[in-house]
């Protein structure tokens, strides 16, 4: 199996597995310091990882231009998405508001196909539809959610679009370190969320609620996040979005267990549907002649068809390694995912 899918899969458990175990924190925390400091443990703990990989601090690798796309996925998933979510886990049980997180899936990929110019064929748009479905039976008067407390999970579809802005925003400046990317989002988005709760007068969560807080932020959100963004330079966004949507499955299972919250039918019925469409999401393979445009750009990489470039007397040739390169033009067929080398159109 492709190891981008692999990275994607492992986001979306750690990931699904933090909105039940969030919901629980929400007894003894607001909703708003929560998102902070699940943000906050993220970039502190993935700062302190980077810091001993490197031994010691090293810049960004980011280019100018790239600064802006990383700065509006801070915003929009490090700052909005969580205090969205953690306010609509507040109205909803935890198994739906898991399942609702499918949206996320949907919403990246309409944006990536509309806004960013994705290629989407029929098994991935069928498989978007099912997933849809499956959050309408979800949310239908008989279902799991109240009618009557539409603001729970509208809140959490709200959510679902500020994480799919930020899906596509990072998926611009996926190439680059990826450890620097999560901690950065984490300490920002986190130190802002949390600041403001303090300024509201928010009660401060004792210590052992405090470091579980951060410990649940650090896993579900920061290493999450670092394994979704090495996705999104193997997949593009649509497609990691797809692999990523089987984490409310998993959030729905730990809430299930941990909680103690029963299911219906409607809720198994909508289980099945979102099953199918990541089901149509998984099984994709996309082929064609495509021709690469030239390119520069700074990345880990082994010398595979796509990177046959020389080196520079000082740079490491040890494979594999980072250095800005360039690639020229090139034209050839082989099965193949929007990643980093070939968002081209069709």
């Amino acid at each position: 199996m492709n190891h981008s899918v692999l990275f994607a899969l492992a986001a979306a458990v750690l990931f699904g597995a933090s909105t039940p175990v969030a919901k629980l924190l929400l007894g003894e925390v607001s909703p708003l310091l929560l998102g902070g400091l699940l943000y906050l443990g993220s970039g502190l703990g993935l700062a302190l990882i980077r810091l001993v990989r490197d031994r010691g601090w090293q810049v960004s690798g980011l280019l100018p231009h790239e600064w802006p796309w990383l700065l509006g996925a801070i915003v929009f998933g490090g700052v909005l998405g969580p205090v969205a979510l953690m306010w609509g886990l507040t109205q909803t049980s935890g198994s739906a508001a898991s399942l609702l997180l499918n949206f996320e899936s949907v919403l990246t990929a309409l944006l990536a196909w509309i806004a960013f110019k994705e290629q989407a064929d029929r098994r991935v748009v069928l498989g978007m539809f099912a997933i849809v479905c499956g959050g309408v039976v979800l949310s239908w008067p008989t279902g799991q959610i109240d009618a009557s407390h539409w603001m729970g999970p509208a809140a959490i579809v709200l959510a679902c679009l500020c994480w799919a802005i930020d899906n596509n925003l990072t998926r611009r400046v996926s190439a680059s370190d990826a450890l620097f990317i999560a901690s950065t989002k984490g300490l920002i988005a986190g130190g802002v969320n949390t600041a403001m709760a303090v300024a509201l007068g928010m009660r401060w969560p004792g210590p052992a609620t405090l470091w579980g807080t951060m410990a649940v932020g650090l896993l579900g959100y920061g290493v999450s996040l670092v394994l979704f963004v090495l996705a999104l330079r193997g997949l593009g966004a649509a497609r990691t979005g797809a692999y990523f949507s089987t984490a409310p499955f998993m959030g729905a299972a730990v809430a299930v267990v941990l909680l103690g919250e029963t299911t219906s039918p409607i809720f198994w019925l909508a289980s099945g549907l979102m099953g199918l469409g990541v089901w149509l999401h998984l099984s994709e393979r996309h082929e064609h002649l495509h021709t690469h445009e030239p390119l520069v750009h700074a990345h880990r990489h082994v010398h595979d068809a796509h990177h046959q470039h020389t080196h520079a007397p000082h740079e490491d040739v040890t494979e594999p390694h980072s250095h800005l390169h360039t690639h020229e033009a090139l034209t050839h067929q082989h099965a193949h995912y929007p990643d980093i080398h070939h968002r081209h159109s069709h």
